[in-house]
């Protein structure tokens, strides 16, 4: 197993850290001013709002889904409650520190933001969950994990950070993936100062960090073991990914400039040995921890039976899989609450002993289901 240099990990004093988080406030309007700035980047004509043919090629699949009222366009309201530009202030509860460097080398992808209880409601050390932001692997930023950790950790019960990690444009695999690995070593290394359990961490993704952190559930051990790992639709066998895409498909992902292949630095079938190393389906044992697997059966971007055969296969090595099949959900936009339950049931269980584990179930994409 490898493991992280002590050189990767940047100490700060407790003094410093402490510092840190008081600076938190300024970040936020940093994150809103990112996302304004991306969506004026793609709005080529200027006209406050998103057609499909303005909107990045590998994102247009999600195009319907961000369109929330229909009309064929993308507000920078319906833009800005996807992408992840903060929709609410931390407040009262929740302390905010965006921007803070992991590795040292002054890599501005090598940036978390932190989440932490202003007023915890169980006893520290808290348990940590860990997000990993989707794009491709050629998009997005750790600010995007915030809106999706901010209700967890403002319970007062968990700790949170989003990481970011260098994309395609400059690097290939395993890069992004090793900066996951060097993030989660800042933030054991840190647990003490920060008042985190560097036991009780579960990572958290969509769609290309649900893949991160499916790799990081199947390929850590000892003392770096995860305690589970929560995916939504995220690749698990990147040489079988093509064969599995329905007819109305929307990447042809053994193409040259499809995600999976720019991950591996050519055609994913000219490079199997690393598209292999890239596969968590490649890893699974029943030593693994548990996992939490959310996946639409009309999933234009990612098929489907990638989640299917992935869980199959875990079951099959005698690990511990729970799941979802969200019945005509497509990459996301899911809104049976019912799926949100399932996830902080899953939390609470693993991270706290409490309740019990949600059950494999297929469940509406309906909010009544």
């Amino acid at each position: 197993m490898r493991q992280i240099g002590s050189k990767a990990l940047v100490h700060r004093p407790r003094l410093a850290l402490f510092a840190l988080l008081l600076a938190g406030s300024a970040s936020m309007a940093s994150a809103i001013a990112e996302v304004d700035e991306r969506f004026e980047r793609w709005d080529r004509d200027g006209d406050g709002r998103l057609v499909p043919e303005e909107v990045p090629e590998h994102l247009r699949g999600n195009f319907d889904r961000v369109d929330r009222n229909g009309d064929g366009f993308i507000d920078l309201e319906e833009h800005a409650a996807v992408v992840g530009r903060p929709n609410r202030n931390p407040g009262d509860e929740v302390r905010l520190v965006s921007d803070v460097a992991y590795a040292g080398d002054g890599h501005p992808r090598h940036r978390l933001s932190l989440l932490l209880p202003k007023r915890p409601t169980v006893p520290e050390p808290l348990p940590m969950i860990v997000y990993i932001h989707g794009g491709g692997y050629r998009s997005g930023h750790h600010r995007d994990g915030v809106r999706v950790l901010m209700d967890l950790v403002a319970m007062g019960r968990y700790a949170g950070a989003s990481i970011g990690y260098r994309l395609t444009d400059e690097v290939v695999w395993p890069a992004p993936y090793e900066d996951c690995r060097q993030a989660l070593g800042w933030i054991r290394a840190h647990a003490g100062d920060l008042g985190i359990d560097a036991r009780r961490i579960v990572a958290y993704g969509h769609s290309a960090g649900g893949h991160m952190a499916l790799m990081l559930a199947v390929d850590e051990v000892g003392p770096n073991r995860l305690a589970g790992a929560i995916d939504f639709f995220g690749p698990t066998d990147l040489l079988a990914i093509q064969s599995q895409m329905p007819p109305d498909g929307v990447i042809q992902h053994d193409a040259p400039d499809s995600p999976e292949s720019q991950l591996v630095g050519g055609p994913v079938q000219e490079h199997p040995e690393l598209a292999r190393s890239a596969s968590p389906i490649e890893f699974v044992d029943r030593a693994d921890p548990p996992l939490l697997v959310i996946h639409g059966d009309r999933d234009r971007l990612v098929p489907f039976a990638q989640s299917k055969t992935f869980v199959d296969a875990i079951r099959r090595e005698g690990g511990s899989a729970v799941f979802l099949q969200i019945e005509g959900g497509g990459h996301g936009g899911f809104r049976n609450p019912r799926i949100f339950e399932a996830v902080r049931a899953f939390l609470e269980h693993h991270l706290h002993g409490k309740g019990t584990s949600p059950i494999s179930a297929s469940l509406p994409n309906a909010p009544g289901g």
